[in-house]
């Protein structure tokens, strides 16, 4: 019994594994980092990665207003 319940935890830690990374990317893009959890839903999770990789993301967007703002 103690072998299963080892290997149910290992199992949990290996699919919640890529949520901290993705979290982590997701906040620094300017998105929520809830959207790191996403990664645990199997095609989610790579379609959300493939619009993380190929969107506007809000931080640049941000920035390149408050450029614009500074030589108004």
């Amino acid at each position: 019994m103690d072998v299963l319940s080892i290997l149910s935890w290992l199992i949990v830690l290996v699919v919640l594994l890529p949520v901290l990374p993705a979290w982590r990317i997701c906040r620094r893009a300017g998105y929520s980092g809830v959207w790191g959890v996403t990664q645990v839903i199997p095609l989610v999770g790579i379609v959300m990665m493939w619009v993380l990789a190929f969107s506007r993301w809000p931080v640049i967007r941000n920035r390149e207003k408050a450029v614009l703002e500074v030589f108004e």
